[in-house]
């Protein structure tokens, strides 16, 4: 008896069902049947069934004889079942790496619930995936498993069928089935969740639901979308034949009732013309059937249950030409005053610009105002400690201002006060370039302090590069270059690209990067309360991942099926991952030995925290290379990256470490001791003679005191720091990280 049935219906899917398939048979779990349910589909649908069942003996295909719809293609799959649990997947969705190991997981942690609820992610036809918005509510926090009476806001979920397994003696011994036509989850889901006696959740998303541009069937016209009346009608007939539940459940499944057919109807292109007054009339008889007096119903949802209790095709035309008409000189008004806003603020800079320069006033920002860190932070620290004269501001957004030490002004975009810093501030201090309206001022000094060592083309040599350019404004990428008064420099490579790439009369201050100073500066101690923080248990090897993006995705995903990884590699790793900052969402679910860092405001803190680092092609190797601690680079596509990005020169003949070409590649080195030999050290040392000659903890200092001080002693006071140089050990002062 496997662990898992996965019941798949099929009709005219061919397009998508072998990307269905594939992402069942490919999971790392393979406890599982597939029953692939053919509805009489007429294209090739059920040949590409019966192609997977032909070659996976796990794979069943049932033929129905003739096309019964969606809701009854289930039942015929659950009469094949055999499973422990059921899961329902459409077959033009599909599940993520590593889902059904983490459903099992959960199973077991939870002891067996009656139904387990997970997450799922929208995914578009152009790539995106966006998770579902309700996601809070499937917490691990808290008693589990638990009954639906104890976390009612379950229901607020999207009521479908496939993000769920359910104990299949559960299903059996309550005698449920599907109903035929539209809808048919609605009758299915509730009574299944307010039967339950005991639910668990699972905060990972493990489907991702194909959002079609054509042919999905809620978003196709038609009369069959009537069929959610006769759902709901069986709703009721089930709290009916059940009192001890209605009592409890029927107010709210009165308003998420309201609330669907307020939905169906507002959706155009559910619902013909011809058919909205009725389906109204209909809805408003339901309203009257099954309410329920005295129900509260939320402020926000208080004009659609007036629109479902009047019933008024009539009236919902004039209420929503009135709203149209509202929302119209709403945007208008808005527009206006943001408008007068930006013209009062600009005059509000002009008038700045003319009152005197501020020796005594520093402003800083990084990374289009994310927050507090990188090179910027680092010398921010360094003005405040040695040059205390100068009042010290961060540009960030409000979201951010949080990760500002106390002593930091903070400074929102686009207020007067920022436009104020801008123009009477002296030392201008940014990672990127500063707003494009900035006007530098004679006696204004601009520190360009770059983010990273470059292994991808930058600058001027992007011009040759358009997938990666992405329609960049190079004369106006000069016009800001020609701002810069001071560039920092972290090696001789940096600097002889800097000056191509950013051509202009700048300085180049060949000094190291700040942000390493914290590297060496470290202690045993801080280590260990970093490792804590982050959950780290004591005596774990905690890998880095941090892969870069990639200019010529559309989409950025992970590489790695990480939690095969870890399952290859033992319970004594665990992986922290951290996307790329132009990422829209965190490469990992949070969950168990895999965990995700991508909003943690310091990634200094996080190499502190990490025994080795993985990456590809970021150029965080090159500042992880200061802590001495094995680097691997994963590979897996590098032709491609430097065929679209361009880089200087070619990091699979000199890495900082071992390299994988692929994740068995990967697991090799780590399963064989490889990523901490004796070559990976060669290599490593190697790596950092060339690209951390100057990385000793003073690189901000040395800014400092050059341009703010003036002291030309710290620019004599460079050294190469030689690779014997003490360097920062791991948390527990081990000699190297354990396997």
């Amino acid at each position: 008896m496997p662990r898992f049935s996965v019941i798949v219906p099929v009709y005219k899917v061919q397009a998508y069902l072998h990307a269905c398939l594939e992402s069942v048979l490919e999971q790392s779990c393979s406890d599982l049947e597939v029953i692939a349910v053919d509805d009489c589909s007429p294209d090739a649908s059920g040949a590409i069934a019966d192609e997977f069942a032909a070659r996976d003996k796990r794979v069943r295909t049932v033929r129905l004889p003739e096309n019964v719809g969606l809701g009854r293609a289930r039942n015929a799959g659950l009469e094949h079942a055999t499973g422990d649990y059921v899961l329902f997947l459409d077959s033009d969705d599909t599940l993520t790496p590593g889902a059904l190991q983490a459903i099992t997981d959960r199973i077991e942690e939870t002891g067996g619930p009656d139904v387990l609820v997970y997450d799922y992610a929208r995914t578009y036809w152009t790539g995106e995936a966006v998770r579902n918005q309700y996601a809070d509510r499937l917490t691990q926090d808290g008693p589990a498993p638990f009954a639906l009476v104890d976390r009612p806001e379950i229901l607020q979920l999207l009521m479908v069928v496939w993000n769920k397994a359910y104990r299949r003696a559960f299903i059996e011994e309550q005698g449920f089935t599907f109903p035929p036509g539209y809808y048919e989850d609605t009758p299915w889901t509730y009574p299944v969740l307010m039967s339950a006696r005991t639910i668990a959740t699972l905060d990972r998303v493990c489907v991702h639901y194909r959002q079609r541009r054509r042919g999905n069937i809620l978003g196709t016209t038609s009369r069959a979308h009537f069929d959610v009346f006769e759902q709901y009608d069986r709703v009721f007939a089930f709290l009916d034949a059940h009192p001890d539940l209605a009592s409890v459940w029927r107010p709210l499944l009165f308003r998420r009732m309201v609330e669907h057919f307020a939905t169906v109807f507002t959706n155009p292109d559910r619902l013909a013309r011809g058919t909205r007054p009725d389906f109204l009339r209909r809805a408003r008889a339901h309203y009257r059937r099954y309410r329920v007096p005295g129900a509260p119903v939320a402020a926000r949802d208080r004009l659609r249950h007036g629109l479902v209790r009047l019933g008024s095709h009539r009236t919902y035309r004039s209420l929503a030409a009135a709203m149209r008409f509202v929302r119209r000189v709403r945007g208008f008004t808005d527009r206006v005053r943001r408008t007068a806003r930006a013209a009062v603020l600009q005059a509000h800079y002009r008038v700045q610009l003319r009152l005197p320069v501020r020796a005594d006033r520093a402003v800083f920002s990084s990374y289009w105002g994310r927050g507090y860190g990188c090179n910027p932070g680092a010398l921010e620290a360094a003005f405040r400690a040695h040059a205390p004269h100068v009042a010290t501001a961060w540009i960030a957004g409000p979201e951010h201002h949080h990760t500002l030490p106390s002593g930091t002004r903070a400074l929102s975009p686009g207020t007067a006060a920022y436009w104020t810093a801008l123009a009477r501030s002296k030392y201008l201090v940014n990672n990127v370039n500063f707003d494009r309206r900035l006007v530098k001022r004679p006696g204004q000094v601009l520190i360009q302090t770059q983010h990273g060592t470059p292994l991808k083309k930058m600058g001027l040599d992007l011009q040759d590069h358009p997938a990666a350019a992405r329609g960049q404004d190079f004369d106006q990428l000069l016009r800001s270059v020609d701002t810069w008064d001071y560039v920092l420099s972290a090696n001789r490579h940096s600097t002889l690209v800097w000056e191509r790439v950013y051509p202009s009369a700048y300085t180049t201050l060949e000094y190291g990067y700040p942000r390493n100073d914290a590297f060496h500066r470290a202690s045993s101690r801080d280590m260990a309360r970093i490792r804590e923080s982050l959950g780290i248990p004591e005596g774990a090897t905690a890998i880095l991942y941090a892969p870069t993006h990639r200019d010529y995705r559309r989409t950025q995903r992970c590489a790695l099926d990480l939690e095969r990884v870890l399952r290859r590699l033992g319970t004594d790793f665990v992986v922290l991952t951290r996307a790329h900052p132009l990422h829209q969402a965190p490469f990992a679910q949070g969950t168990g030995r895999v965990v995700d860092v991508s909003d943690h405001p310091s990634v200094e803190s996080l190499c502190l925290a990490a025994d080795a680092l993985v990456t590809d092609y970021s150029s965080l190797m090159f500042d992880y290379a200061n802590l001495d601690r094995p680097i691997v680079i994963h590979a897996d596509d590098w032709e491609a990256y430097e065929a679209s990005r361009g880089t200087y020169f070619d990091l699979r003949t000199s890495p900082p470490g071992a390299v994988a070409r692929s994740e068995d590649e990967l697991i090799d080195i780590f399963t064989t001791g490889h990523w901490r030999g004796s070559r990976s050290a060669q290599l490593r040392a190697a790596f950092r003679e060339r690209f951390c000659p100057y990385d000793d903890g003073r690189a901000a200092e040395r800014v400092v005191r050059h341009v703010v001080l003036g002291e030309d002693e710290a620019a004599r006071s460079v050294r190469e720091v030689p690779l014997a140089g003490p360097r920062p050990e791991p948390a527990d002062e081990r000699v190297g990280p354990r396997a």
